[in-house]
């Protein structure tokens, strides 16, 4: 059967995505219009500003991602576009153009979740059409996907079918690492900025890892807050703050947290591998601590390139692919829903 080639619109936060994906995995084109240096004035993403953009942007994202492909619309065989969850008006901006281009060009429309897509990312790659796909991720497969709004760990029994491990109670990892960002006077995004303050640097402290009623959730509020105490003490003193030093402290506090809750729910579950999504993938010593702990189990991690962590158009494509294999399909009735869940099985 022939691989569908899909154009995927990724729209939910402040980037604009537009992709090219064939059968759920190989990237033929993927363009990403950032709004990050827009942002960096405000330490934060502002959501009318952010949708603005996106309507200023996904038209030439579009073209760009239809001339890197070479593919003509006879060419394609679906468009997908992520429904939620999100802002409510990035997700507009995707899906109303999403369906537009479904209409105009008599192309079938598929919705993903934006979640599944963080997932997804790991079935991604840029193999050439002549060559073979490398091998995909087996079931049942542990899905930690972190970011700047979700942390959760999700078990995936196979393709579609997932139930829902844990979750933050509070702040998801990546606005916990936006906010302390802001308490250190580091630029936006606070990840990378965080990352690049303590990569030498050695803690000056150890900060608390929460307690938490469900096994594999995560809290990352008090870890905040004792960030937030640390550098009020110094100014109390008026000492000089030790930037790097509480980057490092932190960064550590989160990552041990991660990594612990993971290594604990593929234990538990007797999972084939793990795998790892969302902008806060990107973290080099999320990336090291996880892999460490888990080939100590004999388990492998897999982890896509940095560039399909961060929201991009490619990552819905790869889910739209599997679910357009397996007969979904939206129409005209489509709509943006903000909260959008994934189709739990169950909860733990």
């Amino acid at each position: 059967m022939t691989r569908p080639r899909i154009l995927a619109i990724e729209s939910s936060c402040d980037e604009t995505g537009v992709a090219v994906v064939v059968g759920g995995r190989r990237i033929e084109a993927n363009q990403v219009a950032s709004q990050v240096a827009l942002h960096a004035a405000t330490g934060g993403i502002v959501p009318e500003v952010a949708a603005r953009q996106q309507l200023r942007w996904i038209v030439p994202t579009l073209e760009a991602a239809l001339e890197q492909s070479g593919a003509g619309w006879d060419d394609l065989d679906a468009v997908a576009v992520t429904c939620g969850p999100g802002l409510i008006g990035s997700l507009l901006v995707g899906v109303n153009v999403a369906k537009a281009l479904a209409v105009a060009h008599d192309l079938p429309l598929v919705g993903v979740n934006h979640i599944e897509g963080h997932i997804y990312a790991n079935w991604l790659t840029e193999t050439d059409a002549a060559s073979p796909l490398p091998t995909e991720p087996a079931f049942p497969l542990l899905c930690l996907v972190v970011s700047g709004g979700h942390t959760q760990l999700v078990l995936m029994h196979d393709h579609g079918r997932y139930t829902l491990l844990g979750q933050t109670v509070d702040d998801a990892a990546g606005e916990a690492f936006d906010k302390v960002g802001r308490l250190l006077g580091l630029p936006y995004p606070g990840g990378p900025a965080i990352s690049a303050a303590a990569r030498d640097a050695t803690p000056t402290t150890r900060f608390p890892r929460a307690r938490t009623a469900g096994p594999y959730d995560f809290s990352f509020s008090g870890l905040k807050t004792a960030v937030l105490r640390a550098v009020e003490g110094y100014r109390a003193r008026n000492e000089p703050i030790p930037v790097d030093g509480i980057a490092a402290a932190f960064e550590e506090a989160v990552v041990d947290a991660l990594a612990t809750k993971t290594l604990a729910a593929a234990r538990d579950h007797g999972v084939a591998a793990v795998a790892l999504g969302g902008g806060v993938a990107a973290n080099d010593a999320l990336r090291r601590s996880l892999d460490e702990r888990l080939r100590a189990e004999g388990l492998s991690l897999t982890v896509p390139p940095a560039a399909w962590c961060t929201d991009n158009g490619a990552m819905i494509g790869a889910a739209a692919g599997f679910r357009f294999a397996a007969g979904d399909r939206a129409d005209a009735a489509l709509e943006a829903i903000p909260n959008l869940a994934l189709p739990w099985l169950e909860t733990a």
